[in-house]
C-alpha cells in the first residue's frame, strides 16, 4: 500500500469522526434549526400539549423545582393539578384513573428522593397492568453524574419496573418521547412508563445559560473550547424546539384472538355441561366496555367467579356470580374459562384446576397466560389476546347457546349456604367491641348504588371481599397481585375525582391505615369526600394470626387502640369513634357519614372491632 493510499485513509477516518462528531454534539443539526434565544416558551408547555391532545385530565404531584415548568403549564391548559401528601399516593391516584377512565394516568414527582418513593406504586401498577406516564424530574444533562442536588441514575432504577423509559436530552425530544411512552403504556400488556426531564429541559432559554454561563473560564486554548463547547450544548438544548410537531396518539397495539381460535372455544363450550368461567382485571381494560362485556357474560349463562377489577362485573346479585366454594366448583367443572386469570398463588399456582377438565386460557401476556403450566396444569387452547374482545366474540359464535341452568343453580346453593353461615357468625358477640363481620355487613347494606369500594388491608379486607357485594362494573378497587398496603388514600382520591357522584368507600386495616391517613388532607383541600371505614382492631392481625401459634410471639404485631377519628379531624374531615356502645346505633352512624360526604366533608369511622375465626387459615405469604 502506498503512502497517498495510507494518507487517503487517515484523511477519510479524520473526515468520518468529525462528521460525527458535528452530528453528536448537533452542530449539523443547528445549521438547519434555529435556536430562539428571544422566546419565553420552554418544555414543561411542550409535555402540557402532548398530555391534552391524549385527553389527560388530571395530574398527580407532590411539586419539587425541577418539575415545576410542567405543573404550571399543565394548569393553564386546563389539567387539574391534584398534589398530594406522599409521592406514592400521586401514583396510586393516577393508576386509578387509568383503571376507572379507560385512559392514561400521569403522575410527576420531582428528582431523586421523589422518585424513589414513588418505587412500590409503580411495581404495583406493573403488576397491576395499568398504562401509567411516571414524569420525573431529573439533574441538568450537563450536571448528570457530578454531585448535583438529588442526582442518582434514575433509569436503572425504572428499567425493571416499566415497559419504556426515556431521558429526554433536548427540548425538541419532549414530544415525540412523550407521544411514544404513552402509546407503548396503553399497547399489548398495559403498564406504567417513565420519562425523566432533566432541568434545564424544562426551563426558559434565558433561565438555562445563566445557570450555563461560564464563569471565570480557563486561559488560552483549553479555555476557549470549553467555552465553545458550552454555548454549543446550550444552542443544541434549544435548537428546532418550537417547530410545529404533532402532538395528537399514536396508533395503541391490543393483540387479539384469531377466528380460529374462536372458533375451536366456541366448539368446545357447546360441548360442556359444567363449564365455568374465572374473570381476572385484565377483562376490564380498554377497548372494550365493561356493560358489553356484561351482556356477553348473561347472554352465556355460565357461571363466574370474579377476582380483582373484575369484582361487580354482573351486579350485586346476578344468578351467573359465584362468591363462595371456588375449588370445589374447580374441582367438579368440565371446562374453566381463564379469562384474565392467572395461575399464580390465587389460584395455587394451578394445582386448584381439575386435569380432567379442558382449560381455555385467554391472556395479553404470554408468561401469564402459561405461568406454572409446565407443573400443575395443561391449558386445552392458550389465546394471547384480550380477555374482554374475545368473550364478545365468544358469545357471539355461541348465540342461542345457554349454559345447563341446573348448573348454576347448584353452585349458588352453595352460596346460600356459605352466606347464611357468615351472617350466623356476624350475629354474634365478639369477646370485646364489635364483630367485625356485622359491621361489614351493615356497611353493605347501607351503601349507596352508585359506590366504589376502595379495599386496603389485610384481615379486616379479607373479609370485606367475602361480604361486600360491589354493585356494578368497576366499582371494587384493590391493589392486584402486588397485595401492596398503602393504596387507599390515591386509590380513593383517583376514583372520587373520576366519579365525583359517586359514594367512595375505602375499607381500611388499622395498619394500612398509617400509611395514607394524611391524605385526609388531600381530601379536604380536593374537595374529594371519602368515606374510610377503619376495621380497628390493635393488630396487624393477618400476620399475627399464624405467627403466634406457629412460632409462639406476637412481637412487631401489635397496635393499639389509636384515636384515628382525631386525626382525620386535625386534617379537615369529620372522624367518629365507634365502640361496642354504639352498635344499637351503628346504622344511624354509617348513613350519618354518607350524609357527611353529601355535604363535601371526608369522613372517617374508627370502628373498634374483635376478633373471630371467620379467617382462620387464610395465607399471609
Amino acid at each position: 500500500m502506498d503512502i497517498s493510499t495510507v494518507l487517503g485513509c487517515i484523511l477519510g477516518c479524520v473526515v468520518g469522526g468529525l462528521v460525527l462528531a458535528a452530528y453528536r454534539l448537533g452542530v449539523l443539526y443547528q445549521l438547519i434549526h434555529k435556536t430562539e434565544t428571544k422566546s419565553p416558551r420552554h418544555g414543561g408547555e411542550s409535555v402540557a400539549e402532548v398530555l391534552r391532545a391524549h385527553g389527560v385530565k388530571f395530574l398527580f404531584t407532590l411539586c419539587g423545582g425541577h418539575i415545576s415548568p410542567i405543573l404550571v403549564a399543565c394548569e393553564k391548559l386546563g389539567i387539574r393539578i391534584v398534589d398530594t401528601r406522599h409521592e406514592a399516593t400521586a401514583v396510586f391516584a393516577a393508576d386509578t384513573v387509568a383503571r376507572l377512565s379507560g385512559t392514561i394516568g400521569v403522575a410527576a414527582v420531582t428528582a431523586g428522593p421523589g422518585l424513589t418513593n414513588t418505587v412500590t406504586a409503580v411495581k404495583n401498577a406493573q403488576m397491576a397492568e395499568s398504562p401509567l406516564l411516571l414524569i420525573g424530574g431529573a439533574a441538568a444533562t450537563l450536571l448528570q453524574g457530578r454531585g448535583a442536588l438529588q442526582d442518582i441514575d434514575q433509569m436503572s432504577l425504572f428499567k425493571p419496573l416499566c415497559k419504556f423509559c426515556a431521558s429526554v436530552r433536548t427540548v425538541r425530544e419532549i414530544v415525540p418521547v412523550v407521544r411514544k411512552a404513552l402509546a407503548i403504556a396503553q399497547s399489548g400488556t398495559p403498564g406504567p412508563v417513565f420519562v425523566e426531564f432533566p432541568i434545564d429541559t424544562l426551563y426558559p432559554y434565558h433561565l438555562v445559560a445563566k445557570e450555563t454561563a461560564v464563569k471565570n473560564p480557563p486561559k488560552g486554548f483549553m479555555g476557549k473550547v470549553v467555552a465553545w463547547y458550552m454555548h454549543n450544548h446550550l444552542k443544541n438544548l434549544f435548537a428546532g424546539a418550537w417547530e410545529d410537531r404533532d402532538v395528537s396518539p399514536l396508533p395503541v397495539h391490543i393483540p387479539l384472538a384469531t377466528d380460529s381460535q374462536i372458533q375451536q372455544c366456541v366448539e368446545l363450550v357447546s360441548r360442556a355441561k359444567k363449564p365455568v368461567i374465572l374473570l381476572g382485571s385484565q377483562a376490564t381494560l380498554p377497548p372494550t366496555p365493561v356493560d358489553e362485556i356484561r351482556k356477553a357474560l348473561e347472554s352465556l349463562g355460565i357461571p363466574c367467579f370474579l377476582g380483582g377489577m373484575a369484582r361487580g362485573m354482573l351486579g350485586r346479585d346476578s344468578p351467573l356470580h359465584v362468591r363462595q366454594n371456588r375449588r370445589d366448583a374447580l374441582k367438579e367443572a368440565d371446562l374453566v374459562l381463564l379469562a384474565g386469570t392467572v395461575c399464580d398463588f390465587r389460584l395455587s399456582y394451578g394445582r386448584v384446576l381439575s386435569r380432567r377438565s379442558k382449560i381455555i386460557a385467554v391472556n395479553r401476556d404470554k408468561s401469564q397466560l402459561l405461568k406454572n403450566s409446565d407443573m400443575f396444569w395443561k391449558p386445552t387452547v392458550a389465546v394471547q389476546g384480550d380477555a374482554g374482545s374475545f368473550l364478545l366474540s365468544l358469545s357471539r359464535g355461541l348465540k342461542g347457546y345457554r349454559c345447563p341452568e341446573d348448573w348454576p343453580q347448584s353452585l349458588k346453593d352453595g352460596d346460600r349456604t356459605k352466606e347464611d353461615g357468615n351472617r350466623g357468625k356476624a350475629a354474634q358477640k365478639t369477646e370485646r367491641h364489635l364483630n367485625p363481620l356485622h359491621v361489614l355487613h351493615r356497611a353493605d347494606a347501607l351503601m349507596a348504588e352508585d359506590s366504589i369500594i376502595v379495599a386496603d388491608g389485610g384481615d379486616f379486607v379479607g373479609s370485606a371481599a367475602y361480604i361486600m357485594r360491589p354493585r356494578g362494573p368497576l366499582r371494587w378497587l384493590d391493589p392486584g397481585a402486588f397485595g401492596t398496603l398503602g393504596v387507599g388514600g390515591g386509590f380513593a382520591l383517583g376514583a372520587k375525582l373520576c366519579r365525583p357522584d359517586a359514594e367512595v368507600w375505602i375499607i381500611y386495616g388499622d395498619g394500612s391505615l398509617g400509611y395514607s391517613v394524611a391524605e385526609f388532607d388531600t381530601f379536604t383541600r380536593h374537595k374529594t369526600p371519602v368515606i374510610a371505614l377503619v376495621g380497628n382492631d390493635a393488630c396487624w392481625s393477618q400476620i399475627s394470626r399464624e405467627q403466634v401459634p406457629i412460632l409462639g410471639s406476637n412481637v412487631a404485631c401489635g397496635l393499639a387502640f389509636t384515636d384515628y377519628h382525631v386525626v382525620a379531624d386535625g386534617y379537615g374531615g369529620k372522624g367518629h369513634l365507634v365502640g361496642r356502645e354504639d352498635e344499637d346505633r351503628l346504622d344511624d352512624i354509617i348513613r350519618s357519614a354518607q350524609q357527611a360526604s353529601r355535604e363535601g366533608t371526608a369522613t372517617l369511622l374508627n370502628v373498634l372491632i374483635g376478633k373471630t375465626n371467620f379467617r382462620d387459615g387464610s395465607i399471609s405469604v
